[in-house]
């Protein structure tokens, strides 16, 4: 048997049923049409914003990295709750405008920018975090054709990494920014040629949830913004802080407490060096925003015995949720929060069960080994933390299989 991260607390049962935004999961399927149905609740979302505002110094604005959850619904009430989007295509502009967010809010940061992608952002008019020399020529070139002025910004790869971190976006030979000791004279030639310099990008990690190594980089990040733009003999207007919140996935996860990394950012940003004086500052979070606010409502379409063990075979599977599969930033596989959703709170009952999808791949796995209730053919089972890098991040067309539904709870 073993072990499952825990359900957020955010979610309560009625009568046996999970409920979802006060609805019951079964009543949302029906309302849906079918199963697999991802389910996202605004109101989680909006708490989660709240939260962050309410922790973090007021000189901080608050974006949205649009690739945790594109959906389009959700992305219409978020541009109304955010600062800013950030985004890393071309399509994810379309989306980003589309849901009402202004084009000077909204940065493009993403190391393979395609010509007819930079064109469109400076047409647009939303910043575009260079990840390289040769991306600022191009820009420029596009700016120039267009006789428009390119708001362009430096993403730096800095020296230090956020340690701990799922996935470290900074440190060492990385595809993402310009080299800190190479970016004061990228900001420099933009500057000269006449693009509208928005500041800089500095992203060290993703999905941490050690708040002291949060502290420590963001301080880090900030005396390398000061040490650039001295450098450069300019204030930035913006400094991207990046993200790097994590959410507690699985056994043994404890839950980031976002308050100590406020109090210490407060007190770098009130002794921050006179060339950030007049700077804003921003952190960007997609995963921490919307994860938690997410439930996927697969059905059990079979339950079968082999050499002992127990399949609970359902009608979703990794092409809507790669990363509950295990096969998504993970190296050892551990479970993500499972229940049945028309037997929520039950006590288990019997063996582990393995709960697998309805793909020809041994790696279609939801549960492993999981302690359940018994289940039968027709419940529903509820994969939690489904509000990030759920439908949006898995290879949906992978053997044809139908795209999962979605409903957003407002």
């Amino acid at each position: 048997m073993k072990p499952m991260g825990p359900i957020p607390a955010w979610f309560a049962g009625e009568e046996g049923m999970l409920l979802i935004g006060g609805c019951g999961a079964a009543s949302l399927v029906d309302d849906a049409g079918d199963t697999p149905l991802f389910v996202y609740d605004m109101a989680i979302m909006e708490a989660q914003v709240r939260r962050l505002r309410d922790a973090m110094p007021e000189a901080l604005d608050i974006h949205y990295a649009i690739k945790a959850n594109p959906y389009p619904p959700l992305l219409e009430r978020m541009a109304t709750l955010v600062d800013g989007f950030d985004i890393a295509s071309g399509g994810e502009l379309d989306r980003a405008l589309t849901a009402g967010m202004a084009a000077d809010h909204i940065s493009f940061a993403g190391p393979g920018k395609r010509d007819d992608e930079l064109a469109a952002a400076i047409f647009a008019g939303a910043t575009i975090n260079l990840e390289s020399e040769g991306e600022a020529q191009r820009a420029l070139r596009f700016a120039a054709e267009q006789g428009r002025t390119a708001r362009l910004a430096v993403r730096v790869n800095p020296d230090f990494d956020l340690k701990g971190s799922g996935m470290r976006m900074g440190g060492g030979a990385k595809p993402f920014g310009v080299d800190a000791d190479r970016a004061a004279a990228l900001a420099r030639h933009v500057i000269d040629a006449g693009a509208d310099w928005r500041g800089w990008h500095i992203f060290a990690g993703s999905q941490n949830l050690d708040a002291m190594a949060i502290i420590e980089a963001q301080a880090a990040t900030i005396a390398l913004a000061a040490r650039l733009s001295e450098q450069v003999g300019v204030t930035p207007p913006l400094v991207n802080l990046g993200g790097g919140f994590g959410v507690a996935y699985f056994p043994g996860d404890v839950p980031l407490d976002i308050r100590p990394i406020g109090v210490a950012l407060g007190a770098v940003l009130d002794e921050r060096p006179a060339i950030l004086r007049d700077s804003r500052f921003a952190m960007e979070l997609g995963r921490w925003l919307v994860a938690e606010a997410g439930v996927y409502l697969t059905r059990v379409v079979d339950v079968k015995q082999s050499q002992g063990e127990t399949f609970v075979v359902v009608d979703g599977g990794l092409h809507h949720q790669l990363a509950a599969s295990g096969n998504f930033g993970t190296v050892v596989r551990r479970n993500y929060p499972i229940a049945i959703a028309n037997h929520f709170g039950a006590p288990p009952a019997g063996d582990a069960v393995n709960v697998v999808g309805c793909l020809c791949t041994p790696i279609d796995r939801l549960g492993d080994k999981v302690a359940l209730p018994l289940v039968a053919v027709g419940d529903l089972i509820a994969i939690f933390l489904a509000g990030a890098y759920g439908a949006s991040a898995s290879p949906m067309a992978f053997l044809g299989h139908p795209a999962p539904r979605e409903m957003l709870l407002d």
